[in-house]
């Protein structure tokens, strides 16, 4: 079990590097925010164009196959059970469903004023708010509605931010980010102290994978007898690796701490290491043209009825 090769979240790629790699973070975050926000008071075909674009702009980039196969796999997956289980579950109306139309049909046709014109018979439109019903499954149109706003929320949230990560180093994030909040210094609040904080957040990641890997494997290779220690016995055995993960990971976080001392860190403001230089370029420019045609198509027939 690796799990810094097999966990499908939040990792870098650094090879290949792709079209998406070179784009500016700080345009990639403002169409992260983009795919995050437009999601507000939006119609279900608008939520679903989104899921295709995540999609589309994958295969496009030219991703690998294993990192996005494992990583979208089974978002897909777990959006298609929220959208099955949220179809055929109770919409939470409590109301009697009735016919538009009325039940005798010779209303319809019933002329309001006692004459001797007769009106051109209109087309009788079906309408019907359940869709299925067979047994004791019953769809209506609220809950698939509901279940088709679960279902893409659940993948654009996720991988969004995920197709985020994977393409953007942890320190062109916190660099772009630190670009971002340069007016609120008026406001005299840390801005780099905030992008270093993210830094050691970013980085200590990995840490914590292979702490828990490393516990897992030496779990494992005890060969314990689970079924001897029991439901109680058990408990212990993973609280005592709990326990042991939390001695570890702030032993790591002492060493960086003591790591930045020995280095004679004393504020990020006299010790800043520039590891970018943020400059937008020609396919940077493009992408934010690009990002202004998606909201003008988001206002126009994206927006809720």
């Amino acid at each position: 079990m690796d799990l810094l090769r097999s966990l499908p979240l939040g990792l870098y790629l650094e090879q290949p590097q792709t079209w998406l790699h070179k784009i500016d973070p700080r345009v990639k975050f403002a169409w992260l925010m983009s795919f995050l926000t437009s999601y507000v008071l939006a119609n279900n075909n608008w939520r679903v164009l989104l899921v295709v674009i995540l999609i589309v702009a994958t295969l496009i980039a030219r991703i690998p196959r294993r990192v996005w196969q494992q990583q979208m796999g089974w978002l897909l997956m777990l959006s298609f059970f929220v959208l099955a289980i949220a179809a055929i579950s109770p919409d939470g109306l409590g109301v009697d469903y009735q016919s538009r139309l009325p039940a005798n049909e010779q209303i319809l046709t019933q002329p309001a004023f006692s004459n001797n014109i007769k009106e051109p018979p209109t087309e009788k439109k079906a309408y019907s708010y359940v869709l299925f019903h067979k047994g004791p499954v019953k769809v209506t149109r609220y809950s698939l509605s509901l279940a088709v706003r679960l279902s893409t929320l659940i993948f654009t949230v996720i991988y969004s931010t995920n197709l985020y990560l994977l393409t953007t180093a942890p320190e062109e994030i916190t660099s772009g980010i630190e670009s971002l909040m340069q007016p609120l210094r008026r406001f005299k609040l840390p801005v780099t102290e905030i992008a270093l904080t993210l830094t050691l957040s970013l980085r200590f990641i990995p840490l914590v994978l292979e702490e828990v890997q490393n516990l897992f494997r030496s779990v494992m290779t005890r060969a314990i007898n689970w079924k001897k220690l029991g439901l109680k016995g058990a408990f212990k055995v993973w609280m005592t690796v709990a326990e042991r993960l939390l001695e570890n990971l702030l032993l790591r976080a002492d060493q960086m701490a003591n790591a930045m001392m020995v280095r004679g860190f004393t504020s990020p403001n006299e010790h800043r290491v520039q590891w970018h230089d943020l400059r937008l370029k020609g396919r940077d420019w493009l992408a934010i043209a690009t990002l202004i045609l998606f909201w003008g198509i988001r206002l126009a027939i994206g927006t809720q009825a």
